[in-house]
């Protein structure tokens, strides 16, 4: 099968891989309807995390072509949308919610690797949910970003602790923040302030629900959210960048005793203990629970209430995926939908 391959940081390149077999009977073979690049991938193209002919990919969608024998809950022929982290959702942690951090956890990134034609799913019963059918063609961009971003958001929404009379602010205006925007007006907050320079991303900020856009960053960024309200802070604050101008201008957009959901892989990070002690706010966050959230939102998506799938802006066939990367680095995409 053809498969993306990124042999060292900028040096992606698309090439013969070996088929998925079944190993553990609790494993299943997905062959894959489409597949994406995410922003957490040029961490290791910019060379931030190390790479060395890594297999790339880690959201997914597709059908169902084998599955072990100790399978019960996906069939051969079903449409499924899967986890970016392993999960067996029996474990005690799984239970609770936290299925990024189950007992058997591992990320489809680099170990699977789903920017590719097929890939073998291990506890595919505890990572892969189906939808109620074979979607229609305009459905798999929105399933597909179930898979991680729009479960990522919806996460980081949840822990933010959005809801109703709430002021939720969006610090980040890549994929991830404009789903969150898109889970906080699902979950009823009352106001939405997304923080983007980008006037495409404005525009699509507005569309999923933001009434306020800011450009300042930093500290004036913090400034302008408490202009906004009444010099108190957002009631909840998503962190969806994870550098450390992003989320210091998080912490300090946070009101006292509100909620920061911080999702941005924060490389190199560095909070000053007693800045975050003052704050006197709540943090959660770290990879999402998305398998928590697929049957809901993939309902939300069957059910056309929500189109995460506008998200993508750049279409490419698999075989073009470095210029995907080359344009998500260059921000000339927010986020790239690659098809089999």
């Amino acid at each position: 099968m053809r498969g993306v391959v990124m042999y060292t940081a900028g040096d992606v390149r698309v090439e013969e891989r070996e088929d998925p077999k079944i190993i553990e009977p609790t494993d299943a073979i997905v062959k894959l309807s489409a597949t994406c690049i995410c922003g957490s991938d040029l961490w290791p193209y910019r060379g931030v995390e190390p790479v060395d002919h890594t297999l790339m990919g880690h959201e997914y969608v597709g059908v169902v072509e084998e599955v072990g024998p100790e399978v019960k809950n996906v069939r051969v022929g079903d449409f499924v949308v899967g986890s970016f982290v392993i999960s067996d959702n029996t474990c005690e942690i799984c239970r609770a919610g936290f299925q990024s951090k189950c007992v058997h956890a591992e990320f489809v990134h680099a170990g699977i690797g789903t920017q590719a034609e097929k890939a073998r799913i291990p506890y595919a019963d505890g990572t892969l949910v189906a939808t109620p059918g074979q979607p229609d063609p305009e459905l798999i961009p929105a399933l597909l970003a179930a898979s991680d971003v729009l479960g990522t958001g919806w996460f980081a929404a949840v822990a933010a602790e959005a809801g109703p009379g709430r002021t939720v602010a969006v610090v980040g205006d890549g994929a991830v923040g404009l789903m969150a925007v898109l889970a906080a007006k699902q979950l009823g907050a009352e106001r939405i302030i997304a923080m983007s320079r980008h006037p495409e991303r404005q525009k699509l900020a507005r569309y999923y629900g933001a009434t306020d856009i800011v450009e300042e960053r930093g500290e004036a960024g913090v400034e302008r959210i408490k202009e906004l309200t009444d010099g108190l802070g957002a009631h909840s604050v998503v962190e969806a960048v994870g550098t450390q101008e992003s989320f210091m201008q998080a912490v300090g957009a946070t009101r006292g005793g509100g909620y920061l959901g911080y999702v941005g892989v924060n490389y190199d990070v560095r909070i000053p203990g007693i800045q975050l002690f003052f704050a006197g706010i709540h943090t959660l966050g770290g990879p999402a629970p998305v398998r928590r959230f697929l049957p809901e939102l993939i309902r939300l998506i069957w059910d056309r209430k929500i189109d995460p799938g506008k998200v993508f802006d750049l279409t490419l066939p698999l075989e073009q995926a470095p210029e995907g990367y080359k344009a998500m680095d260059e921000r000339r995409a927010t986020k790239v939908l690659l098809t089999l």
